[in-house]
């Protein structure tokens, strides 16, 4: 009887230990990206496009970019999922920064927005966040280090840290028809935020759209195309990163 028990419990943490490895690997996996993400991973007349140690990095060609924002990838997003709205910020005189993530989780790796600043000494101003849980880690980020960032950025995102306090910009930006959207818009999310946040709704956008991937679990489809959508997710960007120049 003791040694049926001993090899049920044996079992059970086998059982245990091959369910762990197994989700470890499918976080490390990410999800699959589409062809316009790997397309951007390249300089234009305008921006020019480099492997900065490990993050993919876009600055405007012609001067100074004004002000550098951060962006933290979504859980299991290969971080070339945003090239192309990065580029597309980049060639409006800003600095980007796109940062890989441990396990391709931001939760694990929340601090890494440190080292792109003191690798830009030059950049004096700073937005940080990011897509679906990258925002919310960006958001993280501020709060751990008030002052150190002007301006957070939501795409598909909110803070569970309390930014209300802090002096910051925020723009936060969700498509209509994302699951997540009464979430990111409750009274209490909110209430972490400025009083002065700005929101924005994509009419007929889901979550997956705000990136160059696919395979995004429970996502409705969207009734916009994703270069529409795309667009929109730019724009907030830009909002911010005009705001905190001129504050």
């Amino acid at each position: 009887m003791k040694r049926t028990w001993v090899r049920l419990v044996v079992g059970i943490v086998a059982v245990l230990a091959l369910a762990l490895a197994g989700g470890m690997v499918w976080l490390a996996l990410p999800q699959p990206l589409l062809p316009e993400a790997e397309a951007a991973l390249q300089s234009t007349n305008a921006v020019s496009f480099a492997r900065e140690g490990e993050w993919l990095t876009f600055t405007p060609v012609l001067g100074e970019p004004r002000a550098g924002l951060i962006l933290y990838p979504g859980g299991r997003v290969p971080p070339a999922a945003y090239a192309p709205a990065a580029a597309h910020i980049a060639a409006q005189d800003f600095a980007v920064f796109i940062v890989p993530m441990p396990l391709n989780l931001a939760l694990l790796g929340i601090e890494r927005a440190a080292a792109v600043q003191a690798a830009h000494p030059e950049i004096t101003r700073w937005a940080v966040g990011g897509h679906s849980l990258g925002g919310s880690m960006g958001a993280q980020y501020a709060a751990d280090h008030p002052g150190a960032v002007q301006g957070v950025l939501f795409w598909a995102s909110y803070s569970a840290a309390d930014l209300s306090q802090q002096k910051l910009k925020v723009v936060s930006i969700i498509g209509a028809l994302d699951a997540g959207r009464a979430a990111a818009e409750a009274p209490a999310t909110r209430a972490r935020l400025p009083a002065d946040a700005v929101y924005l709704t994509i009419p007929g956008g889901n979550h997956e759209q705000l990136g160059y991937y696919t395979g995004q679990p429970n996502d409705p489809p969207a009734t916009i195309s994703r270069a529409d959508e795309q667009q929109a997710a730019v724009a907030a960007a830009v909002q911010l990163l005009e705001a905190i120049c001129a504050s």
